[in-house]
């Protein structure tokens, strides 16, 4: 038998010990800081590519997207929304980043509402209102999940009866899916056994400029004519009231701080900035454009559409540098720019607005879609 010369032996050596060094994603992450056990269920890091090299990672816990890599003018692969870098700080830092979002998004006024004369109460989690599904929603919750392909994860989850005070078991599915066009097309379908209200989104805090600074030069535009308007504790007075002639009106592209400031408008003053519903014009249309985000400084845009009737803008007003995320980017306030397609707020207190009811034998379905391009 040959001897090795010292060089192949070492070589060999190297190769073995490269090979157990696990390789951290495009963004970062590493799969191993994703693996625990939360209420007896396995948690994990799940990652989608495309053929352009466009990446998703996605955790279970909470349904999760933890990054998404892009690329910008410049041929640079830049994350563009906030979050962790391991599932310890989710857990440890309760939020709402990146979260499938249920069994209700957004809030229901007292955390109270009436169905088939029955009526319910839920937690009072946000000014004396239920938000995003109460203090243990389904960001909270672990999703079953199997990635069918390399640009598929399917999550699954069955609310029982009474959790959270809502009604019905729900079983609920959420299909993420990883285009070769650089979209994310994010599908929701549910059944219940019991009459119930069911309204989910995702809760990703996007910024398009890959250093989560700040949004004020983000340029955002929203295919809506009107908004429903809220009162000093977040909650929808049950108007519908135009854009027009307000710092409501991106009709046509604006800069996000450009009026964000204006608190003379009671609107941003009890929003904290801009927190709100919008009206969409395209009235479930899916291939209708309902909103988009684009950053000057990386040429990245985010255009998103729904089959939703409304899309809430939420401007990170509450993000304050408490928290430190991915890559130790501290978040400050403003930090991001959040488009949750979703019902009206309040909907199952507001008969007039399109109805989150869902009852045996019906099956819910919503689409969003984030598709991402560069303008170079």
């Amino acid at each position: 038998m040959k001897k090795l010369a010292l060089g192949a032996v070492a070589a060999l050596l190297m190769a073995a010990c490269t090979s157990n060094v696990e390789q951290p994603t495009e963004s970062g992450l590493l799969k191993t800081n994703f693996q625990t056990e939360v209420n007896g269920k396995k948690t994990d890091l799940y990652i989608l590519r495309n053929k352009n090299n466009m990446e998703v990672c996605v955790t279970n816990f909470g349904g999760r997207i933890v990054s998404i890599m892009v690329p910008d003018k410049e041929g640079k692969m830049q994350d563009v929304v906030l979050g962790f870098d391991s599932i310890q700080d989710y857990i440890s830092k309760p939020t709402d980043f990146g979260a499938t979002i249920g069994r209700y998004a957004n809030r229901i006024n007292q955390g109270k509402f009436v169905l088939d004369n029955v009526e319910y109460q839920l937690p009072r989690n946000n000014y004396g209102h239920c938000l995003h599904g109460g203090p243990q929603g389904y960001q909270y919750q672990v999703f079953d999940a199997v990635q069918v392909s390399p640009q598929e994860l399917k999550l699954a989850y069955l609310s029982k009866d009474g959790e959270e005070g809502f009604p019905g078991n729900l079983t609920c599915r959420v299909v993420m899916r990883l285009t070769d066009d650089n979209a994310i097309d994010i599908q929701y379908e549910a059944e219940t056994d019991k009459p119930t209200i069911v309204n989910l989104t995702n809760h990703s805090y996007f910024n398009l400029d890959g250093d989560a600074g700040h949004n004020s030069e983000h340029l955002l535009t929203v295919d809506a004519d009107y908004y429903t308007p809220v009162d000093s504790t977040f909650m929808t007075t049950g108007e519908i009231v135009l854009v027009e002639g307000t710092p409501m009106d991106f009709r046509t592209s604006v800069a996000v701080g450009a009026r964000i400031n204006e608190y003379d408008f009671v609107q941003l003053k009890n929003g904290n900035g801009y927190d709100h519903n919008w009206v969409l014009n395209s009235k479930g249309d899916v291939n209708r454009k309902a909103a988009s985000l684009r950053s000057p400084k990386t040429g990245i845009t985010l255009d998103v559409y729904t089959n939703e009737p409304g899309i809430q803008v939420y401007a990170g007003n509450f993000l304050d540098g408490s928290l430190t995320g991915k890559q130790g980017r501290v978040y400050n306030q403003r930090a991001s720019v959040c488009l949750e397609t979703q019902k009206y707020p309040d909907t199952p207190n507001k008969p007039d607005w399109p109805s989150a009811v869902l009852r045996p034998g019906e099956k819910y379905m919503s689409q969003c879609i984030f598709k991402f391009s560069v303008d170079k």
